[in-house]
């Protein structure tokens, strides 16, 4: 009789174990990353995995609350962001599963065109390692600065060898800059951002990055020590294979395909 009252309560155990396991909590930001995660967790939930998403206001707490284990993973931020972010902090986190590809843009309320930025203009840039890079390079491509050889999307406004409008830079955390962006000239943007504000179209960047950029595709990212774990697997599988999310990432981004790429298809 004990022995069997010994596999009853080893059973239970062994149950809530696997009820457990099939648990996920995924750190994000609103906007399109927020909203592709909520239509994945729909269809997660039908294939036995409760997802609970929290969404995150900054760039820095999504890593905190991972590093922590108050999350499972979280989908906000690309592979130059994660390796500097682990080497700045000493994080140990892994890539388990590429996402959206968003591209950037810089983007004017005042000029419709790059000729119309006047000299000693204000453009906002992402204030964060490799995001302000990014920016940078977009502006360069525009022809406004010109970077040090071999920067690439390490630079920052230091690096900045030739400036002939002699702009003037504002670095701004990088989901604040759709809020001033009506203040400057001219703003890096990101388009899920811009969306999610509603203050200004999305599709009316001057410039975008594109597929060059791939490097920069928002991941799925959890702790080196669970990159296999089988439950996590299986939602980025769902994730991926879903129409429905596929359907709701064209959708929070304005229904056009200039801002963004399936990273994970291309």
């Amino acid at each position: 009789m004990r022995v069997l009252k010994t596999l009853a309560i080893a059973f239970l155990c062994a149950g809530t174990m696997a009820a457990e396991a099939e648990t996920l909590t995924i750190g994000t930001v609103p906007g399109a990353y927020s909203d592709a995660i909520t239509a994945a967790a729909k269809e997660a939930k039908a294939e036995g995995i409760d997802v609970k998403v929290i969404e995150f206001s900054d760039w820095t707490t999504p890593n905190v609350a991972l590093d922590a284990g108050d999350i499972d993973l979280n989908f906000y931020q690309h592979r130059p962001f994660m390796e500097n972010a682990s080497k700045q902090k000493g994080y140990r986190f892994d890539i388990v599963g590429i996402g959206i590809l968003q591209n950037i843009g810089l983007f004017s309320l005042r000029h419709k065109s790059f000729d119309q930025i006047p000299v000693g203009g204000k453009v906002a840039i992402a204030n964060d390692p490799v995001n302000q890079g990014r920016g940078l390079l977009l502006l360069q491509k525009a022809g406004l600065v010109k970077l040090k050889d071999g920067v690439g999307f390490l630079g920052t406004v230091d690096d900045i060898t030739e400036n002939p409008k002699k702009l003037k830079f504002t670095e701004v955390e990088g989901p604040q800059l759709v809020r001033i962006t009506g203040d400057v000239d001219l703003a890096q943007g990101y388009p899920h951002f811009i969306v999610a504000a509603g203050t200004f179209d999305p599709t009316s960047g001057l410039i975008y990055s594109g597929i060059e950029d791939k490097l920069f595709a928002v991941s799925f990212v959890t702790k080196a020590s669970r990159k296999d774990d089988p439950t996590i697997k299986k939602f980025v599988s769902i994730f991926q294979t879903s129409d429905a999310v596929k359907k709701q990432i064209h959708k929070s981004f304005a229904g056009s395909d200039k801002l963004y790429l399936l990273a994970w298809q291309n």
